[in-house]
């Protein structure tokens, strides 16, 4: 048998592949190496969403102030400030985390290792969700944002919501270095245009003594339609809150940086964790002074709040163009720390087997696609669902990000208080954070339950229920499997082979071929009636092409006792329930051998190749392995109709290794 030849970085593959065309070549595991990052890709990888929250944080705590008009303006900076100090403790904590875990530190490593199991389960659910909300709030910001840009397309958001959703699995797909640096222009352009408007704005707001001139004046705040009360308050910041998540990014995904690694982390994270500060204090003191509120998305003319400020400080030149492009490209694109962190999450939780065991599974580009498949289908039913809104969306979102930050800071605090040495200014900081992040979990969650935060509050203990139960299925089977005993040697003859065959063919010829080698007791079965009511013609056609093709020629080669013909019918065009039949009858003949039923199968290698047949030897391999009980052996024999250059070129599609699985085959001719 040829080998094909060795694919990977260093051989291109023959043929057309749209794998390689839309992810690239197949990468080998050697160069996991070379696909680390260091800050200037993670910032853009990691930090979207913390980055990109600057824009929805501050204009969801305005949309709850509205009602009071133009008294939010003097309420914004206290609640903006609130939620930077609970970002500072924040920031310190996972400095410590980071230090604490550098391979991985996010919150279920950090529960499992130091809560325990519940806890563990507990964060991970908190997590998942967080991430699949995150995904879809950051996508329906950036199209909220472009249609404030471009109203005409405002008619079109959840297909715009969806289409850069695909994008960015799609770049995401393709591993984290190239999404890092795809994603990278938007986000320093963001963070350059952003921080400057915010100087200049502060500049001139200083010259004018807190009144500076608009450029271009913001709609007027309405009047006041109700008065300043605690709820409202508390509301309020619980939406600003979600100014805050995607800060356990970094520490969710530290194993992605490149030597030194904690050093690495932590830069990241204080690039990240200044920026947003920095943008959160600068919308908040801006908004007061240019007289900014918050607009309904949902009703034309919507502009969005960065909108308002950038054209109230430098008017609706070139520099708002680049600006509001660059917000953007950053919301659309925060979906991707998302990307970043739910594979990698996923990917611990399944090698712990509470998810299946595929979400721990590389894909071609050493990355965890199938978590990335499902984070983009779980993603693309909430913005359907919810019509790509951003409004509709945030009081859904928050709640598992503070439950997961609470989680690992009070994982960090047992940490602390187990590992041997003075460790006291660590406990402290991560018991603040703990503190305080559970304070703001529980207003969050009562400010915005009515709200649609009881979906979420309903998800997490569901998603606990669906880990369990995974786990619980792998335990049991892990149990069933177990083998205390050595190598039984009692069952010594060879076994009895059916061979299912439809016509006299390569396929059918090679099989009888490969059952003689493993057996002399070797029987031909051919269904009949399988297209509907046969004549006897049929049968008649078939016992002599055997007699003519099989038996003739092993005897006149001096073989006594050639392959048996087995005839039965397929009364209602089934294979599986007659042979089964012969499989049971069989077996109970020859008690103390296995029975082993080969089906030959041509090899199909284009996807229209599988409309042209009609896939019986996959469900017939289906059900035999479902019914077909413990002593039943099946075995496929693959066919190829190309010629052998042809086939090695296909073989090429996919890398070459010693344990290499066979192609998917599905049906016979």
């Amino acid at each position: 048998m040829t080998r094909p030849p060795a694919a990977g970085p260093d051989s291109e593959r023959v043929g057309f592949s749209p794998a390689r065309l839309l992810l690239g070549r197949a990468l080998a595991n050697r160069e996991q190496g070379s696909r680390r990052i260091g800050p200037f890709e993670a910032v853009p990888t990691m930090g979207l969403d913390g980055l990109g929250s600057s824009s929805y944080g501050p204009e969801a705590a305005l949309t709850i102030l509205a009602p009071l008009g133009a008294a939010s303006l003097h309420l914004i900076g206290p609640i903006i400030g609130l939620i930077v100090a609970l970002l500072a403790v924040l920031y310190l904590s996972y400095r410590q985390t980071v230090r604490a875990y550098p391979s991985n530190g996010g919150a279920y490593v950090v529960a499992r290792e130091n809560l325990g199991e519940n806890a563990s389960l507990l964060a991970a659910a908190a997590i998942m969700i967080d991430y699949v909300l995150n995904a879809a709030v950051g996508i329906s910001a950036g199209v909220g944002a472009l249609t404030s840009i471009l109203p005409s397309l405002q008619p079109f958001t959840l297909w715009l919501c969806l289409g850069v959703l695909a994008l960015t699995t799609l770049a995401n797909l393709r591993g984290l270095g190239e999404s890092g640096r795809l994603f990278a222009l938007p986000t320093y352009v963001f963070i350059a245009c952003f921080l400057a408007l915010i100087a200049l704005g502060l500049v001139r707001t200083f010259a004018a003594h807190g009144h500076p001139h608009a450029v271009i004046a913001p709609p007027a705040l309405g009047h006041a339609m109700e008065g300043v009360s605690v709820w409202l308050l508390l509301r309020a910041f619980a939406s600003g809150c979600t100014a805050m998540t995607g800060v356990e990014a970094v520490s969710n995904g530290v194993s992605a940086f490149r030597e030194p690694v904690v050093k690495n982390a932590r830069r990241t994270l204080t690039l990240i964790v200044g920026v947003l500060a920095a943008l959160l204090v600068g919308v908040s003191l801006l908004a007061k002074a240019y007289h900014l509120g918050a607009m309904d998305q949902s009703r034309p003319g919507y502009q969005s709040v960065l909108s308002q400020l950038t054209a109230a400080v430098v008017g609706r030149g070139w520099f708002y163009d680049v600006a509001m492009a660059s917000v953007v490209g950053v919301l659309c694109l925060s979906a991707a720390t998302s990307f970043v962190g739910f594979p990698n999450l996923c990917r611990l939780v399944a090698r712990d087997d509470f998810l299946p065991r595929p979400f721990a599974a590389v894909g071609r580009r050493l990355v965890y696609s199938v978590g990335i498949g499902y984070l983009a289908v779980c993603s693309g039913l909430l913005l359907i669902v919810f019509g790509g809104v951003t409004d509709r969306l945030i009081p859904l979102f928050a709640i598992g990000a503070f439950l997961t930050f609470t989680m690992s800071q009070a994982g960090m605090v047992a940490h602390w208080r187990k590992v041997e040495g003075r460790h006291l200014g660590s406990l402290v900081i991560n018991a603040a954070g703990a503190l305080s992040t559970g304070a703001a979990l529980l207003v969050i969650l009562s400010a915005k339950f009515l709200e649609g935060a009881w979906i979420t509050a309903i998800a997490v203990p569901a998603v606990i229920v669906m880990l369990k139960s995974v786990k619980r299925y792998y335990v049991r089977l892990g149990d069933k499997m177990r083998c205390a005993t050595p190598l039984q040697a009692e069952e010594t003859q060879p076994p009895t082979i059916l061979v299912a065959f439809q016509d006299w063919s390569r396929l059918s010829e090679r099989a009888l071929r490969l059952a003689r080698t493993l057996s002399p007791d070797v029987v031909g079965v051919h269904l009949m009636a399988l297209e509907g009511p046969d004549v006897e013609e049929r049968q008649s056609t078939v016992r002599r092409t055997w007699a003519d093709m099989v038996e003739q020629p092993l005897r006149a080669a001096g073989v006594a006792d050639p392959p048996r013909l087995v005839l039965i019918q397929a009364p209602f065009r089934t294979l599986h329930e007659p042979l089964l039949k012969l499989i049971r009858r069989t077996d109970d003949a020859t008690p103390g051998r296995s029975v082993a039923v080969l089906i030959p199968e041509l090899v199909k290698l284009r996807w229209w190749q599988h409309l042209l047949h009609n896939g019986r030897a996959g469900r017939l391999r289906e059900m035999l392995l479902r019914h077909g009980g413990d002593r039943l052996v099946v075995i496929d024999v693959p066919w190829r109709p190309d010629p052998p250059a042809r086939a090695r070129s296909l073989a090429d599609e996919a890398p070459a290794s010693p344990t290499a699985s066979a192609p998917v085959r599905e049906s016979t001719p």
